[in-house]
């Protein structure tokens, strides 16, 4: 079964389609703390893709601790399902609790302000 697939009717930029893939994988269960995923040429070569593309997909996920990728060795996954949900998804569920927070509170009278204040004042 193949990691990723690359969809060349999207209009999707080939490296967001690739981070969305491994994101996807290991947010569904597919891929695990500590697996490998394939070497940067093998990945490219799979997708018919450019190494370079792979290359800055697997850094970008490095930067943002979804990967941890070891000199000589290769690229593991080091986040678990609920870090390596693709950000599209988790700023669409924030949306939403957003949302429903404010439609909560004018339907309790709150303005936004009081909702802010109130927020500021119960910082974690």
């Amino acid at each position: 079964m193949a990691l990723i697939f690359i969809d060349a009717d999207d209009e999707t930029p080939i490296y967001a389609q690739i981070e969305r893939g491994i994101r996807a994988a290991i947010a569904s269960g597919r891929l695990h703390v500590g697996d490998q995923l394939p070497t940067v040429r093998q990945l490219a070569v799979d997708l018919r893709v450019n190494a370079n593309t792979v290359a800055r997909v697997y850094g970008d996920l490095d930067k943002s601790g979804v990967l941890e990728t070891r000199r000589g060795i290769g690229s593991f996954v080091s986040a678990s399902r609920a870090e390596a949900r693709p950000a599209s998804d988790t700023a669409k569920r924030l949306r939403a609790f957003a949302l429903r927070t404010l439609s909560e509170a004018d339907r309790n009278g709150f303005s936004l302000d009081d909702v802010l204040r109130a927020l500021k004042e119960h910082k974690p």
